[in-house]
């Protein structure tokens, strides 16, 4: 795929597949809810894949950048299953918000001290440089 080894193509073309498939399940909870809720385990199902992929990419080598992205999905997607399905919690209504906090926690780019809307910067030579640091509060 354009010049990429093996490894990159599997990482660009599964991030595109499940990017694709996360936004068309948040479109359908917006205007098919009920839906939504109905077949969103699949959503967190596809998260083994996406950890079995992250899996491969760390075992290749590849930058942490490339693979973290699977881990932080299984990690959602374990916590999100949790609480939608097997505890049934029901949190959107009226909204528990310590629920809604570390449902998002992992997804949410956090803004820094220093005004920067992402925490990620690309500096001249093309490689990224960590800004401001995360800390979780709960």
């Amino acid at each position: 795929m354009f010049g990429l080894d093996l490894l990159q193509t599997l990482f660009a073309a599964c991030a595109f597949l499940f990017q694709i498939i996360l936004i068309i399940h948040f479109a359908l909870r917006k205007w098919r809810f009920a839906f939504a809720i109905q077949h969103g385990w699949i959503v967190y199902a596809l998260s083994i894949p996406a950890a079995a992929v992250s899996a491969i990419l760390l075992h290749g080598g590849m930058v942490w950048s490339l693979w973290l992205a699977g881990f932080l999905y299984l990690l959602w997607a374990g916590y999100g299953f949790t609480v939608e399905y097997a505890r049934k919690i029901e949190w959107r209504s009226p909204i528990r918000w310590r629920v809604l906090a570390r449902m998002y926690s992992c997804t949410w780019p956090r803004a820094c001290s220093t005004g920067s809307r992402l925490p990620w910067s690309a500096n001249h030579s093309g490689t990224y440089t960590q800004s401001c640091s995360f800390s979780a509060q709960y």
